[in-house]
């Protein structure tokens, strides 16, 4: 049976015998429709998150495996949460079909490799969660890992664009986000691809505030690794003080450039080795830290 991603859209079969702005329109169009295709899925979604945020907690790690663009948005969404929230190295590890030289350029058999996927989640254990994505719900390196990480007694997690994805016994939880076919049959880095970076961002960003490392909507876990951050950090402190320029300077400073004990200091007054020993009781979360301090989280 042909895959929802694969078969023809009627929508835009004329596509190659229009002009450029016709499509373009067609190609809008059919994008519009991926955050309806996300919409419907939030409640597995936010299954996934919790079971994450239990990993992570007991000491486990997040791991996603795919191949091809899944590989790469998994990619992508692993390699920026450092900048955006400092999480340690390895936390959230991708796993792509053909290591590093695939994301460039394919590589061929790959992703047809179950053993592939299986070597790749070796070191996937019990308290982790293990992620695939596989826009047509098939991917044989895929299957191989998430077979390999439920033997290891890992939770499992399959994003799809499938709802009749072969390899959703294999996952405790499927995400499966119906885009219908693409605007051109089985290309999958359109419809299907934009839905996965869409689950992907909202997993992993949900993952970090559960973790607490927000405050109310700023980036508070943020690190400093250009000018432009630098300034944002300046720029955060000042949102949520009221302090002027020269004060959040002298905060980030006296706090080696960590937003946080220099955000819990300037809100509460609290030396920086008081607002640093709040964090630890708190684990990381400054609403909790604050009212450690007597302070309310809204200051």
């Amino acid at each position: 049976m042909t895959t929802p991603t694969e078969q023809r859209n009627p929508r835009t079969l004329a596509i190659d015998a229009v002009g450029t702005t016709e499509i373009l329109r067609m190609v809008n169009a059919e994008d519009a429709s991926v955050a309806g295709a996300v919409a419907l899925v939030l409640p597995p979604l936010a299954e996934a998150v919790d079971r994450a945020v239990e990993a992570v907690r007991r000491g486990g790690r997040v791991h996603y495996f795919g191949a091809g663009t899944s590989g790469r948005l998994a990619v992508l969404d692993a390699a920026e949460l450092l900048p955006t929230f400092h999480v340690p190295d390895g936390l959230v590890v991708a796993h792509h079909a053909g290591g590093m030289e695939a994301l460039l350029r394919a590589v061929e058999n790959v992703e047809d490799s179950e053993q592939g996927g299986a070597d790749d989640a070796a070191l996937v254990t019990a308290r982790d969660i293990a992620i695939g994505l596989a826009a047509s719900g098939s991917t044989p390196y895929v299957a191989g890992a998430l077979k390999a990480a439920r033997a290891a007694g890992a939770a499992t997690v399959l994003i799809t664009s499938n709802p009749e994805a072969p390899l959703a016994p294999l996952a405790d939880i499927v995400i499966a986000a119906d885009t219908g076919p693409e605007v051109i049959a089985g290309s999958t880095r359109l419809k299907a691809g934009t839905a996965q970076k869409m689950i992907l961002n909202a997993f992993s960003t949900t993952l970090m505030i559960k973790l607490g490392r927000t405050w109310s909507n700023l980036m508070v876990d943020l690190v400093a690794t250009n000018a432009k951050l630098r300034n944002r950090m300046l720029r955060i402190l000042a949102e949520a003080t009221g302090a002027d320029h020269d004060a959040c300077e002298s905060a980030l400073a006296a706090a080696d450039g960590e937003l946080k004990p220099a955000l819990v200091h300037l809100l509460t007054g609290a030396p920086i080795p008081a607002a640093r020993a709040a964090l630890e009781t708190a684990n990381g979360r400054v609403a909790t830290a604050l009212t450690t301090l007597n302070t309310p989280s809204d200051a």
